[in-house]
């Protein structure tokens, strides 16, 4: 709401000064952008911390699958070493 306040004043001598006021009330918007702005950025903080624990899953699951990779070429390694053992002996006998 706009309000237009009009002061007269009259000095001693006959002359005449009006000023002009004008008050304008602000509403309030009840405080819901506010809300709706937090609910974003709670949203937005959980699912980034979805995305870093996805990520950290995925760097686990990759050392687990090397570390497996490692295992069987040294037990690979082995039963060539084993192979190569019984070769010798079969060459020498």
């Amino acid at each position: 709401m706009t309000e237009e306040r009009i002061t007269e004043t009259r000095t001693p001598d006959g002359n005449t000064h009006s000023t002009t006021t004008i008050v304008t009330e602000q509403q309030n918007s009840g405080g819901g952008t506010k809300w709706i702005g937090l609910l974003v950025l709670v949203l937005l903080a959980a699912a980034a911390l979805f995305v870093f624990s996805q990520m950290s899953d995925s760097e686990a699951a990759k050392d687990a699958a090397v570390g497996e990779a490692a295992q069987k070429v040294g037990n690979a390694a082995e039963r060539v070493g084993d192979a190569a053992e019984d070769a010798v002996d079969k060459v020498t006998n």
